[in-house]
């Protein structure tokens, strides 16, 4: 019994011994937090995905509260929480285009050609390691081992059919899946971009077609055809400009190849 109670006495005065010292080195290593910096960082969205530039939400809010950063980083958290730190800030909010994630593939299983069938670890990195640029003979193509599906933290970017498809309602355009493509096939556009070509293979056209099913050929009839002057043909490709372009979806139509996405359809 004595031990007992001897080993209780022990622990307690232990116990506050710590304690004290816990609570002195917390006064002594305080750091005061400046309150719009706390302000701020309530109206992110807390992904820490790192789409703003910053290491993660806490480093944009101090940013933002010391002055060296814009309030409209926040690419999850969209115009809503740039006006909020904006009146935080006292400053004017500026505006904030949304901008999506797009992968220039349309290299779908069974429609372009494969150099080999890979069969090592999962992943896409691993991939160009073991056979070069691509397991597919068009080395432009997406090689499709998932890569930025498992980067994406708002679950917006997934692998159908070989190729990396976005969905553009959940993608708030952080731009993690570009960093993860070993490839840097992967892009951020306006979500106001309707029209799309979705090929980045500058190969000629013979060389296209023999590869893939849907790869641009560069044949021109899409800048030919556009009513807006809206698109041109550059380095065996299709380019759309996006301050001519009205999003009719004429080019869709008129493509030979159907390589041309159209979003506002």
């Amino acid at each position: 019994m004595k031990t007992i109670l001897l080993a209780v006495l022990v622990l307690g005065v232990l116990g506050a011994i710590f304690g004290a010292l816990l609570a002195y080195a917390s006064k002594i290593f305080h750091v005061d937090v400046d309150p719009k910096q706390a302000a701020v960082r309530e109206c992110l969205a807390g992904a820490n995905c790192g789409g703003c530039g910053y290491p993660g939400c806490d480093g944009y809010a101090a940013a933002v509260a010391a002055g060296e950063a814009p309030t409209n980083r926040c690419v999850a958290g969209g115009a809503e929480a740039a006006a909020k730190i904006a009146e935080i800030m006292g400053v004017s909010g500026g505006d904030v285009e949304k901008m999506v994630a797009f992968v220039p593939c349309s290299g779908t299983e069974g429609h372009v050609e494969k150099r080999f069938n890979y069969s090592g670890p999962i992943d896409c990195q691993a991939a160009m390691l073991f056979g070069g640029k691509s397991n597919k003979t068009c080395t432009f193509a997406c090689i499709g081992l998932g890569n930025c599906t498992r980067a994406c933290q708002f679950d917006a970017i997934h692998i159908v059919d070989g190729v990396a498809k976005v969905n553009r309602m959940r993608c708030v355009g952080c731009g993690a899946c570009a960093d993860a493509c070993p490839k840097s096939i992967i892009k951020l556009i306006p979500e106001s971009q309707k029209i799309m070509p979705a090929c980045g293979n500058m190969d000629k056209g013979a060389k296209v077609m023999k590869m893939c099913d849907f790869g641009c050929i560069g044949c021109m009839k899409c800048q030919r055809e556009c009513p807006a002057d809206a698109i041109v043909v550059k380095d065996n490709l299709a380019a759309v400009d996006v301050s001519k372009c009205v999003g009719c979806g004429h080019c869709v139509d008129v493509c030979p190849r159907h390589v041309i996405n159209w979003f506002g359809k």
